[in-house]
């Protein structure tokens, strides 16, 4: 008779379109290295239980974008998320942070709020699995060029990256994107211009240090830089996911491309236990 109940209120679900989902929620996050609070969208997984731990993946919006840019423009991410049972944390980067602690303007701290407030923010409040293991970080555009610094810089926080067409050169654009207003003019700060673009960061890693996956449309304007980027991690032997697919750069490219990110991730979480 249970058996029987539990059959009929499962067929008059799938008939209402009821289902169980992922719970979306916008936090402020308090950011002391700003001492201002910052919007952070957060998505748990219809699975989320405190009788376990989950990985997370932080995912970053691009220039002009804010916290709300993923879960509004590609809600498919709350069935992933229910999908591959991960939490999925989307905060502000603001308009032009680029996810750097800026060298010429104190203010804009972001690479200290995401890669360690926020982590400790999410860990405190969340069943989380803490090691690097459990935590992969992507974006797209700026947050394509962020992810990859902020996992560069920070390997014993982040074990898997991944780029959405990010900007993973940012020199040949010395007057775009207000780039110039945290870096200061390209012509008078180069120093500070080629210490804060990927393609120059590749030092730092080691033969499956960190996961990574890039992936570019053909017709995005950042191709070449992705390219490149490619070439030059596979002249040091670096391991790495290179994507190419048609597409350039807008949200029909990204909405299919986030599916790939995250199908990658959750292979990095379940092979690292």
């Amino acid at each position: 008779m249970i058996k029987r109940s539990l059959v009929l209120s499962l067929f008059f679900l799938l008939l209402t379109g009821v289902a169980f989902a992922a719970k979306v929620d916008t936090a402020s996050v308090f950011s002391k290295a700003m001492n201002k609070n910052i919007k952070t969208v957060t998505i748990v997984p219809d699975t989320y239980s405190e009788n376990r731990v989950y990985p997370v993946v932080y995912l970053l919006h691009g220039h002009g974008g804010n916290y709300g840019n993923w879960v509004n423009n590609a809600p498919e991410i709350k069935e992933l998320a229910d999908t591959y049972s991960m939490i999925i944390v989307c905060p502000d980067g603001g308009i032009d942070s680029w996810y750097w602690d800026s060298p010429v303007d104190p203010s804009y701290r972001y690479e200290s709020f995401v890669a360690g407030e926020l982590v400790d923010w999410v860990d405190a409040k969340f069943k989380t699995d803490k090691r690097r293991e459990g935590r992969a970080i992507t974006g797209l555009s700026m947050g394509g060029h962020g992810a990859l610094y902020l996992a560069l810089k920070h390997q014993d926080v982040f074990g898997a990256a991944g780029s959405m067409a990010g900007g993973v050169d940012i020199r040949p654009f010395p007057l775009n994107w207000g780039m110039a207003k945290r870096l200061g003019s390209y012509a008078e700060h180069e120093a500070n211009w080629n210490s804060h673009t990927v393609i120059n960061m590749l030092n730092l890693l080691s033969p499956g240090s960190l996961e990574l996956l890039i992936d570019v449309g053909r017709g995005d304007f950042f191709y070449e830089v992705n390219e490149a980027l490619h070439q030059e991690l596979t002249y040091r032997n670096i391991p790495h996911t290179y994507t190419v697919r048609p597409g350039a750069h807008n949200w029909d490219y990204w909405v299919n491309s986030i599916r790939y990110q995250l199908l990658f991730m959750h292979e990095f979480f379940k092979a690292k236990g």
